[in-house]
């Protein structure tokens, strides 16, 4: 991320490009303060736009999803959720939303794959990482149940592995990835896919939170 300019970490392009203020050279506050201020804009405009085209292009898609995912759950399924780094997190908070909607909704079965530490460093020291998720669905996941992960690129290879054991269990699969969805997008079989039509990181994961809470919300309306 940076590199060494007269005994100081110099910050990288991606850096510059992302907070442009904190390398502006000036020591004048109103003007950093006026660059913060435009920076938060342009972000804030970038990901309404995005989530505005996410919704024109896949909001008849996500319906659709909703309403398998009702269908699932009437049934006694249940929903897994996973992923890494950031959208581990995202996949917990998938999992949250459905189990504890709060007020008087409905909660419904929801567990995310990545929150059991010792279940995740036994599989990734015994076995490897590439299983952490595929082995739990093997042992926890039954036809009629929900695999749900998140990926920002699409290309991650535990990932992939719990997709094909979820499709061989007879599971409802749903992807959401980013960009042009990767090697998940190449995936025979896979039920739903979501792709952020994005190459930022940042902007694929909140528009990716919007995805998901739509999900939600359509499936509670659906039940």
């Amino acid at each position: 991320m940076s590199e060494r300019v007269g005994g100081h970490d110099a910050p990288s392009g991606e850096m510059r490009d992302l907070y442009p203020f904190l390398y502006s050279g000036t020591a004048d506050l109103a003007s950093v303060m006026a660059d913060v201020r435009r920076s938060t804009v342009e972000k804030a405009e970038e990901i309404v736009a995005l989530r505005q085209r996410v919704l024109a292009l896949d909001g008849a898609r996500l319906e659709a999803c909703a309403v398998r995912m009702a269908e699932a759950f009437r049934a006694g399924g249940r929903l897994f959720t996973f992923g890494n780094g950031g959208s581990s997190t995202d996949a917990q908070d998938v999992a949250a939303l459905f189990l504890n909607p709060g007020g008087d909704a409905r909660p419904l079965p929801a567990l995310a794959l990545t929150t059991d530490v010792a279940v995740m460093t036994a599989l990734s020291n015994d076995i490897g990482f590439d299983v952490v998720f595929a082995r739990q669905l093997g042992a926890l996941g039954r036809a009629g149940d929900i695999a749900l992960g998140l990926s920002t690129s699409g290309n991650s290879t535990n990932l992939i592995r719990a997709f094909d054991e979820a499709m061989r269990r007879g599971m409802l699969t749903i992807g959401l990835a980013g960009h042009t969805g990767g090697r998940l997008a190449e995936l025979d079989g896979l039920d739903h896919l979501f792709t952020v039509p994005s190459s930022s990181v940042h902007r694929i994961q909140e528009a990716q939170t919007t995805v998901y809470h739509a999900l939600w919300e359509l499936t509670r309306y659906a039940l």
